[in-house]
């Protein structure tokens, strides 16, 4: 041993403190086994925490906030124009949110006796890792997560850094620019853009394929399309962008067949790939697919039965609530107890305005299948608690098995559409039927109660 090495042995090692990391770190110390995370910036949370979802949810809430207040105009109250303190908002992001949470998990991982190490690590074979960084040791395990996550791409010639931003870049909040150019319009780019546009930016979004939220059951979309086109500047579908050139004070973008356009910022949110490179998997019996994603079982073990791995780094959906569901079952698997991710609904929610969130087969999906379903759709025009919050521009959706009535998606679009997903989440995943959903009292009146209704005709 080279003097000032230190040498760990654990039951398991966890690379990468995200929320799979951690939720897998988590279970594994109330399992028993002792438990180390080694993260690189030697935190918890991830990118989740520190520069994804929790501080872009933080922003639309303020975004909310300002667009309610301008519609109340509609209801007769005016606020006049907000005034924006960005210091003080930054401030409230970093530390009364993201800074409370953070420090809520490690207290957590102190509870536990998981400690978390700072460093990169580098598998070494399939018992052991070392850890680059200015404290460099080893740590040989019983077993290994990887759950690294992802790291956002850019298209072909496109450079990341100054003026040109990726997603945590522009949470950071540099400034508000008065021209943003946004490229993608996958959920990234549309809740960040609704964002600045809510902060006084005039935001041009350009997305290559014909619609918003490519792959989205078209129904929940149009109402969100509806709204972008009323607050973005301009929204220009089938188009690229072939350049994008940054200088000190602004961004220089070819977009589409035309001349060059001048934007103050760029945000560039045209996906996210599997940070699976670097860590020394060669070194063990893991094997990774063309695209970069660790290749997995049901119970999330790699193809080396001392390996596993869990989250964005696994492949698509990247959503951190499938993660930390991934870390658990790793967990309780390594311990030896029977687990497998066989979740049937596992929900998505884009936290736009309107909010868009579905879970299990859609509509879209059963086509492309050639699967026969049954679909209904209920406007939320009716809907006695959307006309009080001045809000019938929503829809409820539900896809059902032709026959015996059972649920097998569900689709909402509007106010709260991310919370309202879990209700019907539970019953696709309980492969409740419909006559379930219509026949259990909803609470008059709310928008839950659409729910009931759109099962009540399927009845």
């Amino acid at each position: 041993m080279v003097m000032g090495d230190l040498v760990r042995e654990v039951d398991v090692a966890v690379i990468g403190g995200g929320p799979g990391g951690y939720s897998a770190a988590f279970r594994c110390a109330e399992l028993g086994l002792e438990t180390v995370v080694v993260d690189a910036e030697a935190r918890l949370g991830g990118a989740c925490l520190h520069e994804g979802c929790i501080p872009s949810k933080a922003l639309l809430h303020v975004a909310g906030v300002i667009a309610e207040a301008r519609r109340a105009r509609e209801f007769g109250v005016e606020f006049g124009p907000p005034t924006l303190a960005l210091d003080a908002l930054r401030t409230w992001v970093q530390e009364r949110v993201v800074g409370k949470l953070a420090k809520g998990l490690a207290a957590v991982a102190r509870g536990k006796g998981v400690e978390v190490i700072a460093g990169r690590a580098v598998l070494e074979g399939s018992r052991s890792l070392r850890v680059e960084g200015d404290e460099p040791q080893q740590v040989r395990f019983r077993h290994a997560i990887v759950a690294t996550g992802s790291v956002a791409t850019a298209p072909p010639g496109v450079t990341l850094g100054g003026r040109v931003m990726d997603a945590a870049a522009a949470l950071a909040m540099p400034e508000i620019p008065a021209r943003l150019l946004v490229v993608g319009g996958g959920y990234i780019g549309l809740e960040l853009g609704q964002v600045y546009a809510a902060l006084g930016s005039q935001v041009t979004l350009v997305e290559m394929t014909d619609g918003l939220l490519p792959g989205v059951d078209r129904d929940l979309v149009q109402p969100l399309a509806r709204q972008c086109q009323r607050t973005f500047a301009a929204v220009r579908l089938d188009t690229r962008v072939t350049g994008l050139t940054a200088t000190a004070a602004s961004v220089e973008a070819v977009v589409g067949s035309g001349g060059p356009e001048t934007f103050d910022r760029a945000l560039v949110a045209v996906g996210r790939r599997p940070a699976s490179d670097g860590l020394g998997l060669d070194t063990t019996g893991a094997r990774i697919d063309p695209h970069g994603h660790v290749e997995i079982d049901e119970r999330c073990r790699t193809g080396d039965p001392h390996v596993w791995a869990v989250g964005d780094v696994t492949g698509e959906p990247m959503l951190a609530h499938r993660a930390m569901r991934q870390g658990r079952v790793a967990a309780e698997a390594i311990a030896g107890r029977p687990a497998a991710f066989d979740s049937v609904a596992v929900p998505a929610v884009v936290f736009t305005d309107p909010e868009v969130a579905w879970c299990g087969l859609t509509e879209t999906q059963a086509q492309r299948e050639g699967r026969a379903v049954k679909a209904v759709r209920v406007a939320w025009g009716a809907s006695g608690r959307a006309a009080t919050l001045g809000r019938a521009d929503g829809l409820t959706k539900l896809v059902v098995e032709p026959g015996t009535g059972r649920l097998l998606g569900a689709g909402i679009v509007g106010p709260g559409a991310g919370e309202l997903i879990a209700e019907a989440a539970l019953a696709v995943e309980a492969a409740l039927l419909a006559e379930d959903v219509a026949l259990t009292i909803h609470a008059h009146p709310t928008l839950a109660e659409t729910l009931m209704e759109a099962a009540e005709t399927l009845r």
